[in-house]
């Protein structure tokens, strides 16, 4: 059994473009990424750029998934956590009033639309790591 379905090699690669892409964007674009959400720039842009860089490095961890998911497993894991986590909190300050509702919208095409894909695709490798396991055996 293949470790991943087409589709899921291919929504990989998705995020993985996806997340390099907006990564350098809050990196080297800061003042639209800030317009784009409907904040004040900040003086300063360290914050911004220090996600970028993170989801710029997720986006290049995605992509070793799909090239070798059981052995870049945890990646995914920590991508699920990470989108799972960070949708909770922009909720929570949305709530609170302290980002526009219309961040909503960011979060929900960046983070919330891939968690039920990641959670299957990690299931998936677990059933192909238990069935190559009990193979070898």
């Amino acid at each position: 059994m293949s470790p991943l379905l087409p589709w899921m090699k291919l929504l990989l690669r998705f995020v993985a473009c996806f997340n390099v892409g907006a990564g350098l964007m809050m990196l080297f674009g800061t003042r639209y990424a800030y317009r784009m959400i409907g904040m004040t720039k900040p003086d300063i842009n360290f914050p911004l750029q220090l996600v970028g860089i993170l989801v710029a490095l997720f986006g290049w961890g995605y992509y070793l998934v799909a090239r070798d998911p059981i052995r870049n497993r945890n990646v995914l894991m920590l991508g699920l956590w990470s989108k799972a986590l960070g949708s909770v909190l922009g909720t929570y300050y949305i709530l609170i009033d302290r980002l526009p509702w219309t961040f909503f919208f960011v979060f929900l095409f960046a983070d919330i639309v891939y968690l039920p894909p990641f959670w299957a695709i990690l299931k998936r490798i677990d059933r192909v790591e238990v069935e190559q396991g009990a193979s070898r055996t």
